[in-house]
C-alpha cells in the first residue's frame, strides 16, 4: 500500500502558501490507490464511491478541484485520471467542456 501527503502527484515536493490547503485535505495520508480505481465497473464502482465519500467530507475539496483543472487546463480527456475535488476524470471533462460552452454562448450574445 502507498502513502502519500494527498494523492494529488503533481504537487512540488516542499509545500508553500499555494499548496498550503493540502495540509488539511481528508485524504492526507490516505493510499494513493483508492482515488486512481482501475476501471468503472464492478469493483471499481465501490472503491470509487469510496473515494468520492472521502471528498465529500473534505474542507478543502474546492482548493482541490480548483488545483486539479488549473494543472489539467489544456490537456486532452485521455491525459486525465483519479479522482480529484469528488470527480472523476470524466465529470471534471465535461464539468470543463460545460463551462467552455457557457462561456462560448455568452461571448456570442455581445
Amino acid at each position: 500500500m502507498r502513502r502519500f501527503a494527498t494523492h494529488a502527484t503533481h504537487a512540488p515536493d516542499t509545500l508553500d502558501r499555494t499548496w498550503d490547503w493540502r495540509r488539511r485535505a481528508a485524504c492526507l495520508g490516505m493510499d494513493i490507490d483508492l482515488f486512481h480505481p482501475v476501471g468503472d465497473t464492478g469493483p471499481a464502482l465501490a472503491q470509487l464511491e469510496e473515494a468520492k465519500a472521502v471528498c465529500r467530507r473534505c474542507p478543502v475539496r474546492g482548493e482541490c478541484l480548483a488545483d486539479v483543472l488549473r494543472v489539467e487546463s489544456g490537456w486532452g480527456a485521455t491525459r486525465r485520471e483519479g479522482i480529484y475535488g469528488g470527480l472523476t476524470s470524466k465529470e471534471r471533462w465535461e464539468l470543463v467542456r460545460d463551462r467552455r460552452r457557457a462561456a462560448e454562448g455568452l461571448a456570442g450574445r455581445g
